[in-house]
């Protein structure tokens, strides 16, 4: 095969393959500025105390929850909805909080950062600022290796941790002053 046909069938599969990507992204939504782009995923082994997300909205979002596109916190049920404009949940999964939880009410997402320490020695991704309480940064994230370890004991810990593909569906949907309701 001539070199020209190589360049040009090349060519043609890339811009195919490109156009793809593009088709799904468009498909999940918004997305997160390109210097707030979530770090490349590592090798890990997921604990087996992780509950098993939930692709889709099993449990109904939360009467007292507002309306429009937001991320609902049920302190309560230990569990995220993530809602669209049409007040539908397209993603609901359990979480598991730190040992100090928001007050109820209105927030939005003030800071998203890739990957740091969390305030429990974990390395976590996926942080999605959103309040303060008791001198602590409230945040969802992930850990890095899955796992879902304990509150450490004796320490007061503002992260409500998530399985993996959670943490990446919720950064995701939650950029910077995205409404979040936080209910009991």
């Amino acid at each position: 095969m001539p070199a020209s046909k190589v360049w040009v069938t090349g060519l043609t599969v890339g811009a195919i393959a490109a156009v793809t990507v593009l088709a799904v992204q468009a498909d999940k939504g918004p997305h997160p500025k390109a210097s707030a782009a979530r770090p490349s995923a590592s090798a890990s082994a997921h604990a087996s105390t992780s509950p098993k997300p939930h692709a889709t909205a099993a449990a109904g979002v939360p009467a007292d929850s507002g309306t429009g596109r937001r991320i609902v916190y049920g302190v309560g049920e230990k569990r995220v909805w993530l809602v669209d404009a049409s007040d539908k949940a397209g993603r609901t999964f359990t979480v598991w909080p730190g040992t100090v939880s928001p007050d109820p009410g209105t927030y939005t997402v003030s800071v998203r950062k890739d990957a740091t320490t969390g305030s429990d020695g974990v390395q976590i991704e996926n942080i999605v600022y959103f309040a303060t309480k008791s001198g602590l940064n409230i945040a969802f994230s992930n850990a890095v290796d899955g796992s879902s370890p304990p509150p450490a004991a004796g320490k007061q810990t503002g992260g409500v941790r998530m399985a993996k593909a959670d943490g990446a569906a919720l950064w995701a949907f939650g950029t910077t002053s995205t409404k979040v309701i936080v209910v009991k």
